[in-house]
């Protein structure tokens, strides 16, 4: 590595490790909110990865998940999401037991939120997770967001079940649902 990216990484370091210590030092949850935002965003470029590992983002996201503050649940699932797409952020998701944290954002009345947990399930899906995140609870709620008004909700939802479950375990899952109405009712549809 040359001296300038070292120093580009240890500038990006300190930025990030001083927005983590914000986090955890101010009492405003709206600087809070902004804090997280930002953390979510620089969660998308693959080069922070290893400095918001170490810095232990991934858990302070993860947290952020049950919070009775609906911006801090929205941009902590922003975050996962971004993190998810790493592999080694992904593992640590899985063995943070962060599945069924994000199982439970799928009903959040925000839809970003919800569009964000649809897309980290799918990239925590492994041979190992799959079974987890192909459950029948979690297949009857993506079959009823594909019957939402929203194109973004429903069309997600719907990649879902063709690229993630088996035709078995779709057919098993409508086989379940026999009987319900066939609506979106039944589970808070995000407001936004």
């Amino acid at each position: 590595m040359s001296n300038k990216s070292l120093s580009e990484r240890s500038d990006r370091f300190q930025y990030l490790q001083t927005l983590v210590t914000e986090f955890q030092d101010t009492d405003s949850e709206e600087a809070k909110e902004q804090v997280l935002a930002n953390l979510a965003n620089f969660a998308y470029d693959p080069k922070n990865m290893e400095d918001l590992r170490e810095l232990q983002v991934t858990d302070l996201f993860l947290d952020m998940l049950t919070e009775e503050n609906e911006n801090f649940v929205e941009f902590g699932m922003g975050g996962l999401c971004n993190l998810s797409m790493d592999r080694e952020c992904r593992d640590l998701i899985l063995q943070s037991g962060g599945i069924p944290l994000v199982t439970g954002c799928l009903s959040s009345r925000k839809e970003e939120t919800v569009l964000s947990a649809i897309t980290t399930l799918m990239n925590l899906t492994t041979a190992s997770s799959r079974s987890e995140i192909t459950d029948p609870a979690i297949l009857q709620c993506m079959f009823r967001f594909s019957l939402s008004d929203s194109p973004r909700l429903r069309n997600l939802a719907t990649v879902f079940l063709q690229d993630y479950c088996t035709e078995e375990q779709v057919a098993r899952a409508e086989q379940q649902m026999q009987g319900q109405q066939q609506t979106a009712l039944g589970i808070p549809l995000p407001k936004d």
